[in-house]
C-alpha cells in the first residue's frame, strides 16, 4: 500500500500458505503406500470386504492402529498421536482414495471428539485409549420420526436409583454392529423447548435389552435399527452433563461435517483418477480422452475437486486454530460442496466409462453408491443450504 503525498512507502503483503509440512507429506505418502500394498487390487478389496458385503475390515483397521494412525487426534496421554483435524482429514482423504475398507472410522472420530470435549478422565482413558488401539464406536441420534430435526426425538432415559433406564428406538445408526459402545442421544427431561432436556449416554453394544437390526442399503449393511427396551445405564455412562446434550451436539457439528467432507473428497478423487485412467486407455480408433467433450468434463471436475480439497484443508485449519469455535457457515459449506462434488465426479465417471462404469468389474459403480448417500447423512444438502442462508441474514 502506498500513501500518496508522503515519502514513506508501506507495502503490506498477505500470504496464505496451503502447503503441507514435510511431516504431513510423509504421513500422506505412508498412507498411500500402505493402501497400495494392503488393498490396492480388486482381489484384495474383495477378500477384505467379504465380496463387498462389509464396509469395515477389523484386521486392516488394527494394523493402522499399530501404526498410530487411528489416534491421530487423540492426546498422547491416552495413547494417541496428539495431532489435529488437518492430519485426520489427510488420513480420511487418502484412505478413501485408496479404497481402504475402514468404514468404522468416521463415526469413531465423531465420538472421539465428543469424548475429548466432555468426557471424564476415566471415560477418556477407556474410550480414547480403545479408539487408538482399534476399537470402533458409534453414535445414535436419528429416529423414525426425528431425522434432521434432532430435537423431536422421543427415546427417553428415565432416572432410577444409580442411573437410567432407556426406552425407545433409533434408526440409521452407522457401525452399530461393529462398535464397542453406542453413544445414545436421548431425552432425560421434557419441557417446552424441545432442544432442552437431551443427554448423551453410553451403552455397550452387548447391553441386555438392546437389539441391533442391520438395514440393507445400496451400500451394504453398515447402518442399523436400534431397539432399546428398558436398557439400563449407570450414572457414570453420561457423557458431559445431564440435559445438556443439545449444546454438546452443536459443539461437534463442525467436526462431523468436516469428517464427511474429507471422506467424500477422497472418494471423489478416486472416481476422477479411475475415469481419467479409463479415457486415456479406452480406444475408438484413438483414446476417447482425446475428444474435447470429455476433456472439458474432466477439466471441470479437476477444478472442482481442487476447490473441495482447499476448502476442506481450510476448514480443518480453522478447527485446529480454535477447536471450541463454532463454524456453522464454513462447516456447512465444506460438507455441501465436497459431497456434491464427489457425487458429480462419480456420476460423470460412470457416464464416461459407459457400460463398464455400471459393471462390478470396475470400482466406479461402488463409488457412485458411496457418494449418493453422502448428500443425505450428516445433514442433507438442503439443510446445509438453509444453514448457510441463515448466516447470510436470510
Amino acid at each position: 500500500m502506498v500513501r500518496r503525498g508522503s515519502s514513506v512507502r508501506v507495502r503490506l503483503r498477505a500470504s496464505v500458505d496451503f502447503s503441507l509440512t514435510d511431516e504431513q507429506r510423509d504421513f500422506v505418502a505412508a498412507i498411500r503406500d500402505f493402501c497400495s500394498r494392503e488393498c490396492g487390487t480388486q482381489a484384495q478389496r474383495e477378500e477384505l470386504t467379504n465380496g463387498y458385503a462389509e464396509a469395515h475390515n477389523d484386521a486392516l483397521y488394527r494394523k493402522m492402529a499399530e501404526l498410530g494412525w487411528l489416534g491421530v487426534t487423540i492426546p498422547d496421554e491416552f495413547g494417541g498421536s496428539d495431532g489435529g483435524m488437518l492430519e485426520a482429514c489427510l488420513f480420511m482423504e487418502e484412505t478413501s482414495r485408496g479404497l481402504a475398507p475402514i468404514g468404522g472410522y468416521a463415526t469413531t472420530l465423531i465420538v472421539a471428539g465428543a469424548t475429548q470435549r466432555f468426557g471424564t478422565d476415566d471415560q477418556k482413558r477407556d474410550l480414547l485409549g480403545g479408539i487408538a488401539r482399534g476399537e470402533v464406536e458409534a453414535i445414535a441420534m436419528t429416529e423414525p420420526e426425528a431425522g434432521s430435526d434432532v430435537g423431536s426425538l422421543t427415546t427417553a432415559a428415565e432416572r432410577v436409583d444409580g442411573g437410567f433406564v432407556i426406552r425407545g428406538q433409533k434408526v440409521f445408526c452407522s457401525n452399530a454392529r461393529i462398535a464397542r459402545h453406542i453413544l445414545v442421544v436421548c431425552r432425560t427431561t421434557k419441557g417446552e423447548d424441545k432442544h432442552q432436556g437431551l443427554s448423551m449416554i453410553w451403552i455397550p453394544t452387548d447391553a441386555p435389552n438392546l437389539r441391533i437390526d442391520p438395514i440393507a442399503t445400496m451400500g451394504g449393511r453398515e447402518t442399523a435399527h436400534l431397539y432399546l427396551d428398558e436398557v439400563e445405564a449407570p450414572e457414570s455412562a453420561v457423557l458431559g452433563e445431564v440435559d445438556q446434550g443439545w449444546t454438546q451436539l452443536m459443539a461437534g457439528l463442525n467436526v462431523e461435517r468436516l469428517i464427511l467432507a474429507a471422506t467424500m473428497l477422497g472418494i471423489g478423487e478416486r472416481a476422477f483418477d479411475d475415469a481419467l485412467s479409463y479415457v486415456k486407455e479406452r480406444m475408438v480408433g484413438r483414446p476417447i480422452g482425446s475428444f474435447q467433450a470429455l476433456q472439458h468434463r474432466l477439466a471441470d471436475l479437476a477444478t472442482q475437486l481442487e476447490a473441495a480439497r482447499l476448502l476442506t484443508y481450510w476448514v480443518a485449519s480453522k478447527v485446529d486454530e480454535d477447536p471450541d469455535r463454532m463454524l456453522p457457515r464454513e462447516a456447512s459449506m465444506v460438507k455441501l460442496f465436497a459431497t456434491e462434488t464427489a457425487q458429480k465426479a462419480a456420476l460423470e465417471g460412470m457416464q464416461m466409462m459407459g457400460g463398464y462404469g455400471y459393471s462390478s468389474e470396475y470400482d466406479m459403480e461402488r463409488l457412485v453408491r458411496a457418494t449418493l448417500v453422502s448428500t443425505i447423512y450428516g445433514g442433507t444438502s438442503e439443510i446445509q443450504r438453509n444453514i448457510i442462508a441463515k448466516t447470510l441474514g436470510l
